[in-house]
């Protein structure tokens, strides 16, 4: 077995890729943890902040430690379905049109604040995130491969932000949140970065592609016993009938079975990585939140009592019973 994959296994490239981010963002390892696990899934993840919180720059140190072509899209309400997907421009002198690709066609894109393009833009990554392929005029394309959607929002400033389709946000594997850092970890940032005139030049790749992909299948090899299964699937349930489990008519739509799909999946990696080789109810547990809580619409009953999808959430692994 290539022993790049073996590392991975034994969590020592975790590590590797953990020091190398501390250089340019402190503090957020859960983050670039829940990042890597998305990676071995080939998983889109949508990561909400508060501005400042050096999304994009997390974004951009991760993308360079992959050996894969990486394309930023500044999401902007003037930006239009073909300046994502590409589109088909007629040559005057050829007398024929040629087809001219978009930003997508690239390994890892950099979504930057998505909800500030209407939903007419967004849809436009529906296909893409979904078949890995693009339609342009009457040709369909296949998207390089790996394939990542990596996405930013601000959940403030709602002043020129449009709502993600359900539909969209249900092809995120993940939603991040991502919080102030600790008082020592911006200690440690003054002390670092701003003694300097400007940031130090993004790091190398420590992971190429085949490793990448070698780990990704390695990842499917991780037991998970049938009770396991059938443990994810009662908490997806519990989000469409949340009356069972005391919660009332809180939320309007539940998770849909890609939810399903995406804790078993998450939860295989999350056990490669830490070097486990089975994955565990703690492991479903720890992932929830992240899987479920753009895959839940709320009520207007839960919205007028204040009441969070992460409540939610967190409830309803209190009241599944664990197997």
């Amino acid at each position: 077995m290539n022993q790049a994959v073996e590392t991975l296994g034994n969590s020592e490239l975790r590590d590797k890729v953990l020091a190398e981010v501390r250089r340019f963002v402190f503090g957020q390892e859960q983050l670039v943890e829940r990042l890597l696990v998305a990676l071995l899934c080939e998983g889109h993840v949508l990561i909400e902040g508060v501005p400042g919180l050096a999304k994009t720059r997390l974004l951009n140190v991760l993308s360079s430690l992959l050996s894969c072509s990486m394309k930023r899209i500044q999401f902007t309400p003037d930006l239009l379905p073909a300046d994502i997907t590409g589109t088909e421009v007629y040559q005057v002198s050829r007398g024929e049109f040629s087809l001219r690709k978009g930003p997508v066609f690239t390994n890892i894109v950099l979504a930057d604040e998505i909800n500030r393009a209407p939903a007419k833009v967004q849809s436009a990554l529906l296909q893409a995130m979904q078949e890995k392929n693009v339609t342009i005029g009457d040709q369909t394309l296949e998207l390089p491969r790996p394939f990542f959607v990596l996405a930013t929002q601000n959940p403030i400033e709602q002043e020129g932000t449009y709502p993600l389709p359900e539909a969209q946000l249900d092809r995120f594997l993940f939603k991040l949140l991502v919080q102030y850092p600790e008082y020592a970890d911006e200690v440690q940032m003054l002390n670092t970065v701003g003694s300097t005139i400007s940031d130090p030049p993004l790091p190398n790749s420590v992971i190429s592609v085949e490793e990448l992909t070698s780990a990704s299948r390695r990842s499917l090899d991780i037991f998970v016993d049938p009770k396991i299964d059938e443990y994810i699937v009662r908490l997806v349930h519990a989000t469409r009938d949340p009356k069972s489990f005391g919660l009332g008519d809180i939320i309007e739509w539940g998770a849909s079975p890609r939810a399903s799909l995406a804790l078993k999946r998450a939860g295989r990696a999350l056990a490669l990585i830490r070097g486990k080789d089975f994955v565990g109810p703690d492991i479903i547990q720890e992932l929830a939140s992240d899987v479920l809580r753009h895959r839940i619409v709320l009520s207007f009953e839960a919205e007028a009592r204040n009441i969070t999808a992460e409540e939610v959430v967190t409830n309803i692994v209190k009241g599944v019973p664990e197997p």
